[in-house]
């Protein structure tokens, strides 16, 4: 492999100017203030799972429009007082899987709380339980174009407002410190992490890896494989929707939520990346407004990133600040 994109020393440079509509910040105040105003219980249920050492509980919570949303929430079973909690979004196609399934962060002494993905689920992984009641116009298969001819019906409006709920769910728990809130997730649960930490409130720490969702065009253009070649593969077929396409995503796109950001955020990239092109990430990355900001850069890797060795890394950063 080679590496996917620009050099390393013009990815660190790389902040492109991406359109951000006159009304992004009415658009989702008033889309946090509609999917609020429906309420929705909130229900904590033991799950079925052989792990005995750690409290694992089945969530729903409403999320847009009030719509159940599904979650495991993992946490230490011995804690004696509120705990911080670590919020984390799926990749492109998984669902949450198994109970007990993912629980490094609870082993870490944190509260873990892993969000389903509505409608996904079923192209890898072991499972998702949220559907999306929602139809979609004509659309590329994949979820990047359902409801694209219009932002209020776009799919990832109903998935990031999912993930702001999962957040004010989270700060509700007894058994939660609501000041220590992080947010993560690898690929796309990268670029909802990073939606999150722009929208949600009480989030004090972002760390996506491998961020997908930032700088769609880029992505469009540049990509050799993944989810972005939706976006081209449907546009090759409605050639007169270019403009209309990129002004719906401007409302998603991670560029903008990332000039939003103030909290600390420890972001990854991987060079030999042939799904999300390191360039995209990268500006996201750079149009952050915090101060505190560290990218690690996997020279040699593809979409994997850095995985494991990744996670040791973000356990210790955000030791040092919670």
């Amino acid at each position: 492999m080679a590496f996917t994109d620009l050099s390393p020393a013009e990815l660190l440079a790389f902040r492109p100017e991406v359109d951000e509509p006159d009304d992004f910040d009415a658009f989702w105040t008033e889309t946090l203030a509609e999917a609020r105003s429906v309420g929705g219980d909130v229900t904590l249920t033991p799950a079925d799972t052989p792990i005995t050492q750690l409290i694992v509980d089945d969530l729903t919570f409403p999320g847009f429009n009030g719509e159940p949303v599904r979650a495991w929430v993992s946490r230490p079973r011995d804690a004696e007082s509120p705990l911080p909690a670590v919020v984390q979004f799926q990749g492109y196609g998984g669902g949450r899987g198994l109970p007990g399934e993912n629980v490094l962060w609870a082993l870490a002494g944190y509260v873990h709380v892993f969000v389903d993905t509505r409608g996904q689920g079923s192209n890898w992984g072991t499972g998702g339980d949220t559907p999306d009641p929602h139809g979609s116009g004509p659309a590329t298969p994949g979820y990047m174009t359902r409801g694209i001819h219009d932002p209020r019906e776009y799919y990832y409006r109903r998935v990031f407002t999912d993930a702001v709920r999962a957040v004010d769910a989270t700060r509700a728990f007894p058994f939660v410190d609501a000041d220590r809130i992080a947010v993560t997730g690898g690929s796309q649960g990268g670029g909802i992490a990073i939606a999150a930490a722009a929208l949600a409130d009480g989030v004090r720490a972002l760390l996506p890896d491998v961020a997908f969702l930032s700088a769609f065009r880029r992505g469009a253009e540049v990509a050799i494989g993944g989810p972005y070649l939706e976006l081209a593969t449907y546009l090759s077929v409605h050639r007169d929707q270019v403009d209309a396409v990129f002004r719906t995503l401007s409302y998603f796109d991670g560029v903008n939520f990332a000039r939003r950001i103030q909290v600390p955020s420890l972001f990854s990239v991987a060079l030999m990346d042939r799904v999300v092109p390191p360039s995209t990430t990268m500006a996201a990355f750079n149009h952050l407004a915090a101060e505190d900001t560290t990218i690690e850069v996997y020279s040699f890797n593809d979409h994997e990133g850095g995985s494991a060795v990744q996670w040791q890394k973000q356990a210790r950063w955000l030791a040092e600040r919670f």
